[in-house]
């Protein structure tokens, strides 16, 4: 399946160069037939916010080469221990970032090449030892439970079936235009291309994310009708009193990648009703390709707090107290999601990417959570997100969801105690909450340090940098 339409376009907001139709899919062949007279195996892919990025990538799904989608800041050491550990054959997107994000020195084994269409890139001397399985396509990081980077593997018909029922929830069509307001290496922001592409629709290409100027003016010069954000994202448009009134062609407003609080649900959810349009909760993760469902906008504000009923093709059960899974109402356990999008596996080394794929289509989450009647997904946190206080086990998303009104909050764990990390608490605010909580659940308060902070530290897809908080206790 390819993932460009026939109407799909890209429009560049630096340039106002616009590729579409015959020109994109000609672009996109190019690309193709570049990687072709390179060596066989995967492609690793520096991806900036750029067209070149977009087209590097389009590339290598036409020619059927699986891609890793990495950050262009990634530390050159990081990207060694990547390039030593898969053995990529070829590494592009060299020059994607600017100065700063520097990819480091040539690794043993390859040889640096200025390709015409591709750029500088490094390329691989010798064959890999095995070649990636056939239906890999797209590889993506995750730093996982222990901290060792390894990749997501994605099949093309992971891709393409997310992408297709994306665009089928948010009835997406060749009249839409999303500006990148993700990096596309993070699954959200690649989604969001896929999805537009595959609908036949238009993706603004625009760096530097919603807080930039350059950002809002590329919206309205181009008449951009969605937004894509995380928590953080929607937390810091509500700082700065953003409204989408004030950009007429914004329709459709989504979010994903963590829980934002019912209030800004509902305060975005006003807001853009108001102007005749919708705002989309979903939830997903990279291993599910990466959306899992998707809250209808007329479905606020009465079941605020849910992230919906699963995609279309997708299914979900609880893995209930007895150890036996259940689609039964109330019964709250860890979330398994069934759904063609679900990944083949996880690789933490080039072997692995031959690996067929390992799950079947069914993807234990992680994540605590209820359906209710209608199949619609509660969340209830993360199943190992636990602290202990006094020896007594706690769960850092309920009390995440007791200190709430204080604003944006993490809780992490500390020896024997639970940190709080609020933004801009006062230290009379902060002594309040540590009490309230205590009072709550009925534990000394000497058993919460609640912190403030100027801002979360946050990742570069926008989700909460937790282990950078947990470096602090």
């Amino acid at each position: 399946m390819s993932l460009i339409a026939p109407t799909a376009r890209l429009v560049d907001a630096a340039t106002g160069a616009v590729l579409g139709g015959p020109d994109l899919a000609a672009e996109a062949d190019r690309h193709a037939a570049a990687y072709a007279g390179l060596p066989p195996g995967v492609v690793f892919a520096r991806s900036g916010t750029t067209v070149a990025a977009v087209l590097r990538y389009a590339g290598a799904w036409r020619a059927e080469r699986p891609v890793a989608l990495l950050d262009p800041g990634l530390d050159p050491a990081v990207l060694a221990d990547f390039v030593g550990r898969f053995a990529p054959a070829v590494v592009v997107g060299l020059a994607e970032g600017g100065a700063g994000d520097d990819p480091g020195g040539l690794p043993e084994g390859y040889r640096a090449v200025d390709d015409p269409t591709l750029g500088p890139v490094w390329v691989r001397e010798r064959a890999g030892a095995a070649e990636p399985h056939p239906d890999l396509a797209v590889l993506l990081a995750t730093s996982g439970s222990t901290g060792d980077p390894k990749l997501v593997r994605l099949s093309r018909a992971a891709v393409a079936s997310n992408a297709t029922a994306i665009a089928r929830a948010l009835a997406i069509g060749p009249d839409e235009i999303a500006p990148t307001s993700l990096p596309l290496y993070y699954s959200f922001g690649m989604s969001v291309l896929n999805s537009h592409l595959a609908a036949g629709a238009t993706v603004l290409v625009v760096d530097g994310g919603v807080l930039a100027r350059e950002f809002w003016q590329a919206v309205r010069e181009h008449g951009a009708t969605s937004l894509a954000g995380v928590p953080y994202n929607y937390e810091m448009l509500h700082r700065i009193r953003w409204n989408p009134a004030t950009y007429p062609s914004l329709r459709t407003l989504t979010q994903a990648g963590g829980r934002l609080r019912d209030e800004l649900i509902l305060a975005f959810h006003d807001k853009i009703a108001a102007t005749g349009g919708r705002f989309h909760v979903m939830w997903g993760c990279t291993e599910a390709g990466p959306r899992m469902s998707t809250l209808p906008a007329d479905a606020l504000p009465e079941r605020v707090g849910s992230v919906g009923p699963a995609l279309d093709g997708g299914a979900f059960t609880v893995l209930g107290p007895d150890g036996a899974e259940t689609d039964r109402p109330g019964v709250v356990g860890e979330l398994v999601y069934r759904g063609p999008n679900v990944m083949m596996g996880y690789a933490e080394n080039a072997a692995d990417l031959a690996r067929a794929d390992e799950l079947g289509g069914v993807l234990r989450t992680g994540d605590l959570g209820h359906l209710d009647a209608d199949g619609f997904v509660w969340l209830r946190g993360r199943l190992k997100r636990f602290g202990k206080v006094f020896g007594i086990r706690v769960n850092l998303h309920d009390i995440e969801e007791l200190a709430r009104d204080s604003g944006p909050v993490v809780a992490v764990s500390g020896p024997e105690k639970v940190v709080l990390f609020a933004e801009r608490i006062t230290a009379d605010d902060a002594k309040a909450l540590a009490g309230r909580l205590a009072e709550r659940l009925r534990l000394h308060r000497s058993g919460f340090d609640v912190r403030t902070v100027e801002r979360l530290p946050q990742l570069p897809n926008g989700k909460i940098d937790y282990r950078s908080l947990e470096a602090l206790v």
